[in-house]
């Protein structure tokens, strides 16, 4: 059976969700998936977290136009496939590739989640707009996506690096839990709030991160209360730009560390 699904996203979509059973696995599922991914969701009727769930389930593949597709097993109705692909709980999502599961995560996982999980098969347009640098790119992507935090923090980083801080703190601010972004944020509101930070953060916009941070952990070491705690997301927001093995991030994690203890 064939469903249509309506989603509200910046556009209302219509994405076809394939309801499958045992007997159409295999050229559904199995030999589909050697020219598209197949996206197979193992839910049950009694499940509440499914139904959770199958929204943004419905966004992600919706947003990928026919890149790929949507399935939906019933595990009461087809014990036999549950058993094979050994789903233990539900909801359980497995991703087909070539045949062969490629990826999988059970549990409702928030939209972002599921996100990056169809980004890691088919990139999204907005997630494909958001590895670009220019401003109108990561503008659109935002208008696509308006949960792309990697074009946001893109877009913040453009803003500021112009002055444009009310603007920058605007686009970071629904972020909070991404710790780029809510560095960004940070910095913003450093900014707005007339702190002497320009030449760190001059240095943070080309690149020597050496002296941004140098910066940051003088200005941590003299302040106290919010401002202190401001200029602690803007330090981890340049550790999470140059990735938890970097040595420079390794050593102003560890003098951050014992100035805080």
């Amino acid at each position: 059976m064939v469903r249509a699904g309506k989603i509200g996203v910046a556009n209302i979509l219509v994405h076809m969700v394939i309801d499958i059973d045992e007997a159409g696995f295999g050229q559904q599922v199995i030999e589909r998936s050697s020219t598209v991914p197949v996206v197979v969701d193992f839910w049950a009727a009694w499940c509440g977290p499914c139904r959770q769930l199958t929204p943004a389930l419905e966004a992600a593949a919706s947003a990928r136009e026919g890149k790929v597709d949507l399935a939906k097993v019933d595990i009461d109705r087809n014990p036999g496939l549950a058993q094979t692909y050994r789903v233990q709980g539900i909801p359980a999502v497995k991703a087909f590739r070539d045949g062969a599961v490629a990826s999988e995560f059970t549990g409702a996982a928030p939209p972002a989640q599921v996100e990056r999980f169809f980004d890691a098969l088919v990139p999204s347009e907005a997630a494909e707009l958001a590895a670009a640098d220019d401003e109108v790119s990561l503008r659109r992507a935002l208008e696509l996506d308006p949960l792309q935090a990697d074009a946001a923090g893109k877009l913040a980083r453009l803003l500021l690096a112009r002055g444009e801080t009310d603007e920058a703190l605007a686009v970071v601010e629904p972020f909070p839990h991404d710790f780029l972004a809510a560095g960004l944020a940070a910095r913003a509101r450093l900014s707005q709030d007339g702190h002497r930070l320009d030449e760190t953060f001059a240095a943070w916009d080309r690149g020597d991160h050496a002296a941004a941070l140098e910066g940051l952990q003088e200005a941590f070491a003299a302040t106290e209360g919010a401002e202190r705690d401001a200029i602690r997301q803007a330090m981890v927001a340049i550790f999470t730009e140059l990735g938890p093995d970097d040595p420079l991030a390794r050593e102003h994690r560890r003098r951050l560390a014992a100035a805080i203890y």
